[in-house]
């Protein structure tokens, strides 16, 4: 079941109606007196009706942060505890440096970890491990991570990091050959924000880890652990070849994830406590199915006079339907679900043209290539 269909609980009623008629027929009772609206000592009581109700506020959300559903900040490290589940630390973006030198030597030249190369905008990558390029060769391959923990190192396209920081001997050129990424914040404690949110799902899967990465469950806990960006994971195996499972992860924002995560993917999989002996894993990009969004929409005669208004939301609703076709792998072309936002938003009539509904496989995800908003006029009601 999600945590989010749970039903909700409150430990304690904390209606200030009930609380204030309760404290009032208390004093009646053991006074004797009734208040009249003036009373001064309705003043004071009204204050101990303040005082209770906010206690049994604490009370309540103290109850509630034992719970998986509300937890926050330390309380969900806690609860995560119970199930060897622990945050995941911010990181840097990584990426593959391929190193070229002038000539060739007739000695081995070594390329010192460290060693810093950038996109000429202040931001820093450091080859990972000490290199070397062997005598009577001119290049090779090597990781380097990017020196600040982040996001800022995310997104440079293959080429971009080209300028040598630590300048060697015979070193012509170090310039990336993948797209920078995984860098990000991890899953801080924020007060039930987004690090809390990416913990508390993930704290939720847990119990699929108990069996090593046999159930497609273990698979896709154990696929979020290499990068909290990674939201959503479509695990297959084909009767043909059941030994073979293929990974397929997505990042937050439907981004396609590069060479790096998926390597990063691959390591975490290939743990000898975590693949069975048995299975041969193969991590790979989901498939993406492009459509474009061709709508147009018609204001009533009734809410003429919010048209700008009404225009701005119908637009953000469409940015946002687009956001949420991609969010998850498999989840189908859905133009019901754009008219459905459209009208929420304000409009009185929608027109879509473009996409109709198509079915989605697990293994891929639906992404807008182009997207096209018509406002029609006003319409008559």
């Amino acid at each position: 079941m999600k945590l989010s269909d749970m039903p909700d609980i409150e430990f304690v009623d904390m209606d200030a109606t009930t609380i204030s008629e309760n404290i009032f027929a208390m004093y009646t009772k053991i006074t004797g007196r009734t208040l009249s609206a003036a009373d001064p000592v309705r003043l004071f009581l009204n204050t101990i009706v303040a005082i209770v109700i906010y206690l049994l506020n604490v009370i309540n959300d103290t109850g509630k942060q034992n719970l998986l559903r509300y937890a926050t900040n330390a309380n969900l490290d806690n609860i995560g505890a119970l199930v060897n589940t622990y945050r995941i630390t911010a990181s840097a973006a990584t990426t593959t440096i391929k190193i070229t030198l002038s000539d060739v030597l007739t000695t081995n030249s070594t390329i010192p970890a460290g060693t810093r190369v950038t996109p000429g905008d202040g931001v820093f990558f450091a080859i990972d491990n000490k290199t070397i390029i062997v005598a009577g060769e001119t290049e090779i391959t090597a990781s380097a991570t990017c020196t600040v923990k982040g996001n800022s190192g995310n997104d440079y396209a293959a080429g971009l990091i080209n300028i040598i920081v630590d300048p060697l001997p015979f070193t012509a050129t170090m310039i990336n050959t993948t797209k920078s990424e995984g860098g990000d914040d991890g899953e801080p404690m924020d007060n039930g924000g987004v690090g809390d949110e990416r913990f508390r799902q993930r704290i939720h899967e847990a119990p699929e880890k108990f069996s090593t990465a046999g159930p497609e469950g273990a698979y896709v806990y154990h696929t979020k652990t290499a990068s909290s960006l990674i939201c959503d994971v479509s695990v297959k195996s084909y009767d043909e070849s059941p030994e073979k499972v293929y990974i397929r992860p997505l990042l937050e924002g439907g981004v396609i994830p590069g060479t790096e995560i998926l390597n990063a993917v691959t390591v975490a999989l290939n743990d000898k406590k975590v693949r069975p002996l048995t299975d041969r894993v193969y991590v790979k990009a989901p498939e993406t199915v492009s459509f474009d969004v061709a709508v147009k929409y018609y204001v009533s005669q009734e809410n003429k006079a919010y048209l700008t208004t009404i225009q701005t939301a119908v637009e953000a609703a469409v940015a946002k339907w687009v956001m949420w076709q991609k969010a998850k792998l498999g989840r189908d072309i859905n133009p019901s679900q754009l008219t459905a936002m459209m009208i929420t938003a304000g409009a009185f009539r929608v027109e879509v043209m473009s996409p109709l509904y198509t079915a989605v496989e697990d293994e891929k995800v639906a992404i807008a290539a182009n997207v096209a908003i018509t406002y029609g006029g006003i319409a008559d009601e």
